[in-house]
């Protein structure tokens, strides 16, 4: 069998998925595992059930290193158990086969894993950077404060029935398309002016 794995660091309204997906089809992935979670995330939901449903003589198939860990302990961990189950793994246009691993190419693997961990370092450094140079700036960081005026008009449209005692907490945010904490921060709004 032939598995896929594809991973983004936010949710799907953020970050569409669907090229690694077209990309893995096209490498021959008969199974497709989507995970939205950080790669340098160590235990991944999805990650963790292809790694228990390969058996000897499957395929892992990612686009790139980078997609299945930026962490290169766990990069160590996914290939020893390669090696363990005979596997192959392919990444982007290299095709390993580890029942028969050779160093030099287990040693190229791991140094991808560690560029891939490097390139996450470096990311994160630039936004804390980013940052710090817009507070330095004055720049205020964060959600701007709610205000009642900010309020969507649906909430405001049903806050009477809410207020009048027709629907309760639960109803009024089902109704308007918001989480619970939500809709108290616009009843606490509402009510308090």
């Amino acid at each position: 069998m032939i598995y896929g794995y594809t991973r983004c660091s936010t949710t799907e309204r953020q970050q569409d998925i669907t090229r690694q997906c077209r990309e893995l089809t096209a490498m021959g992935a008969e199974e497709i595992y989507l995970e939205y979670e950080s790669g340098a995330k160590i235990n991944r939901t999805q990650l963790n059930r292809l790694l228990k449903a390969v058996v000897p003589g499957d395929t892992i198939v990612v686009t790139e290193i980078s997609r299945i860990t930026r962490s290169t302990k766990q990069l160590c961990d996914i290939i020893d158990l390669a090696v363990n189950k005979k596997l192959k793994l392919v990444i982007g246009t290299l095709t390993v086969d580890c029942a028969d691993i050779d160093p030099m190419t287990e040693g190229m693997i791991k140094l991808m894993g560690v560029f891939a961990e490097m390139e996450r370092g470096m990311t994160i450094s630039r936004i804390k950077s980013g940052l710090k140079n817009a507070k330095a700036k004055g720049v205020k960081l964060g959600r701007p404060p709610l205000r009642a005026e900010n309020i969507p008009i649906v909430v405001q449209k049903h806050f009477y029935l809410y207020r009048d005692g027709h629907i309760n907490k639960a109803q009024f945010a089902r109704l308007c398309g918001v989480s619970l904490p939500t809709i108290y921060k616009y009843i606490r709004l509402l009510t308090d002016g």
